[in-house]
């Protein structure tokens, strides 16, 4: 697995540019972007904050991912709200 291709999909998938993230996981920017260009590694430590931020565990950053994967990482991301509309709306169909 490419670690800095899989970042970068993630980052993109949830919606953050790379400065939001870093601060958000509180690593730093330029850091993080040379790890999506594949010119730094990252150290265990430092992935784990990020999955966090990104509020996905360690396991499901190296799972391959489906639609499916995809679909539960935005719906982890919407408030409690927001669930339930969208769950409401989806019953409706």
């Amino acid at each position: 697995m490419d670690v800095s291709k899989r970042l970068r999909s993630l980052r993109e998938q949830c919606g953050y540019t790379q400065n939001g993230l870093a601060e958000r996981a509180g690593v730093s920017q330029t850091h993080l972007r040379r790890v999506e260009l594949g010119q730094a590694d990252i150290t265990v430590s430092h992935l784990q904050l990020v999955c966090d931020a990104m509020c996905i565990s360690m396991k499901e950053f190296f799972e391959e991912t489906s639609d499916q994967d995809e679909i539960a990482v935005a719906f982890s991301k919407l408030s409690p709200k927001q669930k339930k509309r969208l769950l409401d709306f989806l019953e409706s169909l």
